[in-house]
């Protein structure tokens, strides 16, 4: 069996087999996602979801999903599965499935009778086009194969249901129909790679329910539209491509189609490469400019996700190509924001006050991987403007006072990664002196003053010294509380719960901290913080500690950043434990790896959520893969990798 297999056991199961999903895209921001048995959960899963932006900003479901029925001496068997109300799942194709493997691209094994039927399916790059490809190993008779189409036309954010403004006209193309539901949309080009016979009785298939929606406190009954069905005989070890898409294809290209983006394709054979993988699909490709998307199914590009999580994404796993493109489609941006430009960002969030500062870290990250004087000749220019924006008070919510530190207001809107809201107001409203910001500060001045040394503009990098070392003085001052840090200080509030923010004191390549200083955060964070999932949220012994993200909209926010745990935490974790503990530290971080391993045949298989509850078993929640997350986890088995060699060097 391969890395990423699943057998009939646990796919007959629809308890177990509901829970895992699997996600594909493009890198151009189509996707295909469903379970394992292709029964949709979510109404953001679907077999093709592309990205409209002549409509909105959304991703848009096209064809929600496939039924594939084998028809033998007149027998009809239905390999579709969709839940209905009361609990009822017809028809009850995953009975058929014997085997499921995704170790270079989601495929399928179905038993009917004396007929094996092997079902795989890959997404065109580039190209809003999924193509489904069916290979009849075993039969005893002839075999006739029927397809149904279930089209929504929708945002991934509504649902649709029967109305009589969708236009179920179809038009004939090469071997097979296109249709467009809704004015506005593309036409739908559904194609076989071999004549076929199609029968036109538009239907509407209702009050399809996706659970995972009831569970979040959504709608979640929605009405499909199937137009007909698709007819055609296949033979014992025959192949058959059926294409979906926004364009029409050639329909005597699709096996040379299909064979080219397969050898594009690499297998996934241990975490490493999955998550390798699992970065690749935040990319998302516009014309000229490339993104990193900070998650799937429902997010966008946010400036703070794109910074942090860039270098496990893309530098870590060689993607030098990567990093060059989302960084000079980031700069402009950042530019434009801090010229005073008031357009509408692509990248999300660009406003908020650690932006910046998480830009120049990962600068850094660039720099151990190109090298200094690399980092200060491309990037050094840029960095010394945006330290000089924050110092002479142009950022509508960083403040530089007195003592060195910066303040932000984050009282009336989020200021920090912590960004629940309740009523347009944060949940946990972290304001004043906020102590990862202050330490992304401190490191930045620092690096700033190596790239001024690197240029030998010593005088410059003595200035920056100095000013580090206020800001080091200001704040041990205040934020040290004797054991620990303060996770933020407003006037003569000091906020004393213990949070991982403090690691970033820590963990970042400059510290302000002594030492002793840097190994009594790192004790408290491993003893109250540390999961095999990455770091809490919140210490369990807060009056306020909520672990499980669950129920409602406002219960699942109120609990977001008050204690289940978030595997980025630690990648920063892993830096400040290392750099305290060294080699002995090595191993005790290989070992909290295995939790992260664990997740690969859970939930999106193949890659890391957005969050994980944080007491055990430690279940993932929220958004299926998550930029962050899985950029972080990559950056620990590259430092891992190469941290032998990086202790001889020094």
């Amino acid at each position: 069996m391969s890395y990423l297999s699943f057998d009939r056991s646990l796919l007959i199961n629809l308890e177990r087999s509901l829970s895992k999903e699997i996600l594909r895209t493009n890198r151009a921001g189509t996707y295909n996602c469903t379970t394992l048995i292709d029964c949709n959960t979510r109404k953001y899963h679907g077999q093709l979801v592309v990205p409209l932006p002549e409509i909105d900003e959304y991703n848009h479901v096209l064809l929600s999903s496939l039924d594939e029925t084998v028809v033998q001496h007149g027998i009809e068997f239905n390999l579709g599965v969709h839940k209905y109300e009361g609990n009822n799942f017809y028809p009850n194709g995953h009975k058929y499935i014997r085997q499921f493997d995704c170790e270079k691209i989601p495929s399928t094994i179905y038993r009917v009778g004396g007929v094996v039927l092997a079902k795989e399916r890959l997404l065109v790059s580039f190209e809003p086009r999924v193509l489904f490809k069916y290979t009849l190993l075993e039969t005893h008779s002839p075999t006739l194969l029927r397809f149904k189409p279930f089209l929504a036309f929708r945002s991934v954010h509504t649902l649709t249901h029967q109305n009589n403004m969708a236009n179920t006209s179809f038009q004939e193309v090469q071997n097979g129909i296109k249709m467009c539901l809704y004015e506005g949309y593309p036409s739908l080009y559904m194609q076989f790679s071999k004549k076929n016979i199609y029968h036109h009785y538009p239907d509407w298939y209702k009050n399809i329910e996706y659970f995972k929606e009831q569970e979040r406190g959504f709608d979640y009954k929605e009405d499909l539209l199937v137009p007909g069905s698709f007819e055609l005989p296949i033979k014992k070890g025959e192949s058959i491509i059926f294409s979906v898409g926004v364009s029409e294809v050639s329909t005597y290209q699709l096996k040379f189609l299909w064979e080219k983006e397969l050898e594009k394709r690499h297998p996934r054979v241990d975490m490493y490469s999955c998550l390798k993988n699992s970065a690749q699909q935040f990319y998302k490709r516009e014309g000229d400019k490339t993104y990193l998307l900070a998650g799937y199914p429902w997010f966008g590009a946010r400036a703070r996700d794109e910074f942090v999580a860039l270098p496990g994404c893309t530098l870590s796993i060689g993607r030098m190509d990567y990093f060059n493109a989302i960084i000079e489609t980031a700069i402009p941006e950042l530019q434009h924001f801090m010229n005073g430009n008031q357009i509408k960002f692509k990248l999300q969030e660009i406003d908020a006050p650690d932006v910046l500062l998480w830009f120049i870290w990962t600068i850094q990250e660039y720099a151990n991987h190109a090298s200094i004087k690399e980092a200060a000749q491309r990037f050094g220019e840029l960095i010394y403007q945006i330290i000089d924006f924050i110092q002479k008070q142009k950022h509508p919510n960083l403040f530089l006072h007195s003592n060195g530190l910066l303040y932000v207001n984050g009282v009336d809107k989020p200021a920090t990664w912590m960004n629940a809201v309740e009523n347009g107001r944060p949940i946990t409203p972290r304001t004043g002196y906020v102590v990862e910001i202050n330490a992304l500060w401190y490191n930045a001045i620092k690096f700033a003053a190596q790239l001024n040394r690197e240029k030998n503009e010593n005088t410059q990098a003595d200035l920056l010294d100095y000013q580090a070392e206020i800001i080091r003085g200001s704040f041990n001052k205040t934020f040290w509380n004797g054991s620990y840090l303060y996770d933020f200080v407003n006037e003569n509030y000091c906020d004393k719960e213990v949070r991982p923010n403090m690691i970033y004191a820590v963990g970042l390549p400059f510290s302000p901290l002594e030492k002793h200083q840097q190994k009594a955060v790192i004790d408290l964070a491993t003893k109250e913080l540390l999961t095999p999932k990455g770091l809490r949220s919140l210490s369990p012994k807060s009056g306020f500690y909520r672990p499980v993200y669950v129920g409602g909209l406002l219960e699942r926010n109120r609990n977001y950043h008050n204690g289940p745990a978030w595997p980025f935490t630690f990648g920063t974790f892993a830096n400040a434990y290392l750099k305290i503990y060294k080699q002995s530290g090595k191993s005790f971080i290989e070992r909290m790896m295995i939790g992260f391993e664990a997740e690969m045949k859970e939930l999106c298989i193949g890659t890391l959520s957005e969050l994980y509850d944080g007491n055990p078993p430690f279940k993932g929640h929220g958004g299926i893969s998550f930029a962050m997350n899985v950029a972080e986890v990559l950056r620990v088995l590259e430092i891992l990798k190469n941290y032998d060699n990086n202790q001889t060097s020094e």
